[in-house]
């Protein structure tokens, strides 16, 4: 609360104050005039942006440090200014349409001027990453694997969600329940070995569970920062796997206000969404507002139809504020979440194959669905409400040469799955997760070129599930708090990286009993006397999980064409509440899961090479990983003494097991670019898990592997890039894209948990441009896109759809339900940017 009194208070004042005080920014309008005050400590930084070739200044150019996050535009001169920056040495970037990025490390103290010279090339510059690193360093030079996914990338890539978005990138897959329900997976990991972060910031929302996605306004996502593997220290227990950082829009450059508007529709479900947001920076103060929509009704193919009960409707809203000094930096950002989401059963009538519905909570009939139903945008009975609120406050400290990063958030994740049709008003299962993170980290002054980074971090959660009248997990609370040190070193040519961290987790998890209720069929919790003779559903439960993590890297820069990686990593993970504790019927995924208490900590250690050449002509990317992970969880079917699927409350049983586990694969991507305008692109991904838990004696092709592998799978692109400007056509492209997947045989098949997946090939496409004005200014964007165009019906082996077949007593695997099928989109988008009035000046927006 002391930390938002003082922002808001400081926003108040500054908006009050003279153009010309003191701010951490400075208006880039041709000006050299110095600030009216400096403080001690800070300096400044200026120059200007020209092209390398011919000399001219590029106008508009955009120049960035990550660390402070800030941002300024060249004006009509090419110049650039920021003023009142701290002393010390930052990675800088100056970008512009068409050119490629250039990255410098520059030292302020004082007064300090550099310009950059852009030049017009075929290969972009290695992207600069802030994700689980000590300070912002370009990927090229960082041995952690990571990538980093591009505005360009999500708004010319047809996706249904953020996750999907990133699906295609090699490494990455994702675990699907329909268009919208999407979790991420890393080299075949996931749920809670996947850390997702929002602007840094771990998101919390019952994260175990199958049946929702990942609670984040898809449209306001600026950038995707992918780390594979346990490399990163800063995050503790979940990023055994891997982190997933959604990096949102970022603040408007000093002194502009920038804007933009949405619309889009898609064919296959007539999904239509849009998004409106509008945001200022002026004399070192910045403030942003969007406010979201989308809504869908069922997805469909060509084998099922559409697909009862998979419409959504989602609404998103945020705010932020943010302050900047030459102290450092204060943000405050607030964000809403809200998803109606219906849940599938996939049952379908065993004569016509049609989709049937569940009418009344006994469930001794079930009507054929109406086309009118299939078709509808209203929610069913049947379905789930996510709520998410999430505020966070990030501050960046200048004391003396060093940094201190304070960091807190507050989530507060309500979902409701209402599966009683006869009264839909009563949630079956209802979660109420309140979590409460922390973040401190303290940069120390670089010294001989070594950056030392330490820090402590974790949150406390409180789970309550006592609410609904379904039980599957009780009510628990976590305390996580984990230390750690980070160190990194440049020689030249050679980059070394490491550092070690120390996590616990005190896990308790209340008793529960429960009774029926007044109303027939439906358990209600009791208490101290009431629990006589009432059933305990829940035994309490406490233990302490805790482990050392680590990692070392390295990269040499052989030439300014190859370099080389190679890193180890050390990860630690608890369990989750539902592999400790789940006892009951999943309403959202219709199975009975079953946990247990004996589970101990997961731990990995994974090996990583990596190889990049990049030539002006063409870029070679290739790594590879051996991943070994001790206490592996994971779930499985069990089969009934007699055979067939053991059954409780008429539901298939799973239980979650544990053992040994290795994975191992690797990517690589070829992109050729023979001249400006043409790109082929090129990616192959492969991962390979192995059971070691079982006997070799008792090894089979059923239980060798384990589940929820993606196949080999690859992508190639063939764009071609259009700049007709007297045609007020920009930044236009054209593109065809070829996705395959090999079948996928190597399923864990034991009592029927998987079921080897067939191989398929999909066929995208799509087209863009920017239109501008009189001005020589893009006022729309207009993008027409197509995926899956010649309607291949297919089952994705991460699909869970696939296993929803006719009824409990179906075998057939050919009876589930298919991916989507041939979609189409168009999404214009109307940009807004331009400089803010001051003082004497006129605006000179357009």
């Amino acid at each position: 609360m002391f930390f938002t009194a003082f922002l808001l208070t400081g926003i108040i004042r500054g908006f009050s104050q003279n153009p010309s005080g003191p701010s951490a920014g400075s208006i880039a309008d041709g000006s050299s005039r110095p600030p009216a005050h400096s403080l001690p400590g800070t300096g400044s930084l200026s120059g200007k942006v020209v092209d390398k070739l011919k000399g001219h200044t590029l106008a508009g150019a955009s120049v960035y440090i990550s660390d402070l996050k800030l941002g300024v535009i060249a004006d009509s001169t090419g110049f650039y200014r920021f003023g009142n920056l701290p002393n010390g040495k930052y990675l800088v970037e100056a970008h512009y349409v068409g050119y490629k990025t250039q990255t410098k490390n520059i030292t302020i103290n004082g007064a300090t001027i550099q310009d950059f010279e852009l030049a017009d090339e075929f290969v972009e510059e290695s992207p600069v990453v802030i994700t689980g690193l000590s300070k912002a360093t370009q990927i090229k030079r960082s041995p952690v694997p990571i990538i980093s996914v591009n505005h360009d990338y999500i708004a010319t890539n047809l996706s249904t969600n953020i996750i999907d978005a990133i699906a295609k990138v090699p490494g990455v897959s994702a675990l699907t329940t329909g268009p919208n329900v999407s979790k991420p997976f890393i080299r075949g990991l996931g749920y809670n070995r996947i850390l997702t972060l929002y602007d840094g910031i771990r998101q919390e929302g019952q994260q175990w569970g199958d049946e929702h996605g990942i609670e984040v306004d898809q449209y306001g996502i600026d950038r995707i920062e992918v780390i594979k593997g346990p490399a990163s220290l800063t995050y503790g227990s979940d990023a055994l796997a891997g982190v997933v950082n959604l990096i949102p829009t970022q603040p408007a450059p000093e002194g502009r206000m920038i804007g933009d508007v949405v619309t889009e529709y898609h064919t296959n479900n007539g999904q239509f969404g849009g998004s409106a947001m509008l945001g200022a920076t002026k004399n070192g103060f910045e403030w942003m507002a969007r406010i979201s929509k989308k809504q869908a009704t069922n997805y469909q193919n060509k084998i099922d139809g559409p697909v009862f009960n998979t419409a959504f409707n989602e609404t998103d809203a945020g705010l932020s504020l943010g302050l900047h000094r030459g102290w450092g930096y204060s943000h405050l950002s607030l964000q809403l979440f809200d998803d109606l989401q219906e849940i599938p059963d996939g049952s379908r009538d065993s004569a016509t194959g049609k989709f049937t519905q569940q009418i009344t909570d006994a469930d001794l009939f079930r009507p054929i669905v109406s086309d009118a139903e299939l078709k509808s945008y209203s929610m069913t009975p049947l379905h789930q409400h996510v709520q998410h609120y999430r505020g966070y406050l990030n501050n960046n400290f200048i004391l003396g040469s060093g940094r201190l990063a304070v960091n807190f958030g507050y989530q507060y994740s309500q979902r409701r799955e209402y599966s009683h049709p006869e009264q839909p008003d009563i949630a079956g299962l209802d979660l109420q997760l309140a979590t409460y993170s922390y973040d401190l980290k303290y940069y120390f002054p670089e010294w001989n070129g070594w950056n030392l980074t330490a820090g402590l971090n974790g949150m406390y959660q409180d789970n309550k599930v006592t609410n609904g009248t379904e039980f599957i997990i009780p009510s628990y609370h976590q305390f996580d708090i984990g230390p750690f040190a980070m160190l990194r070193k440049s020689f030249d040519k050679l980059d070394l990286s490491g550092g070690i961290r120390f996590d616990s987790r005190s896990f308790s998890n209340q008793q529960l009993y429960t009774k029926p209720g007044a109303n027939p069929g439906f358990d209600i919790p009791v208490y101290g006397p009431d629990t006589a003779g009432a059933n305990l559903n829940f035994a309490a439960y406490s233990h302490v999980f805790s482990g050392a993590s680590g990692s070392l890297g390295a990269t040499y820069t052989v030439s300014e064409k190859v370099s080389l990686k190679a890193n180890i990593a050390r990860g630690f993970r608890a369990p989750n509440i539902s592999e400790i504790a789940a006892n009951g019927v999943h309403p959202g995924t219709g199975i009975y899961q079953i946990g247990s208490g004996d589970f101990k900590s997961e731990f990995n250690l994974q090996e990583d090479i990596g190889v990049e050449w990049a030539t002006k002509y063409l870029v070679i990317n290739a790594s590879i990983f051996n991943n070994i992970v001790s206490n592996y969880i994971f779930n499985q079917k069990l089969t009934a003494t007699g055979g067939g699927d053991s059954l409780l409350q008429n539901t298939p049983v799973y239980k979650f097991q544990q053992g040994k586990a290795q994975l191992y694969g690797g990517e690589m991507n070829i992109d050729i670019h023979p001249v400006r305008a043409l790109h082929f692109e090129n990616s192959i991904s492969a991962v390979y898990a192995l059971n070691k838990s079982i006997d070799a004696k008792e090894r089979t092709d059923s239980n060798k592997y384990l589940p929820l592998i993606p196949p080999v799978h690859g992508l190639s692109e063939l764009r071609y890039d259009i700049q007709a400007p007297h045609s007020h056509l920009v930044h236009g492209f054209v593109k065809v894209q070829m996705a395959w997947y090999a079948r996928q045989n190597r399923a864990y098949l034991v009592d029927d948990t998987e079921t080897p997946t067939a191989g398929y090939t999909l066929f995208n496409a799509g087209f863009g441009t920017g239109i501008t004005n009189s001005k020589g200014k893009v006022f729309m964007n207009v993008y027409v896109m197509g995926n899956n165009l010649f309607d291949v019906a297919y089952f994705d082996h991460m699909s869970r759809l696939k296993y929803f077949l006719y009824s409990q007593t179906d075998t057939n695997p050919a009876h589930g339900i298919h991916n989507m099928g041939r979609n189409l989109s168009i999404k214009l988008d109307f940009p807004l940017d331009f400089r803010l009035k001051q003082r004497k000046e006129a605006s000179d927006s357009n």
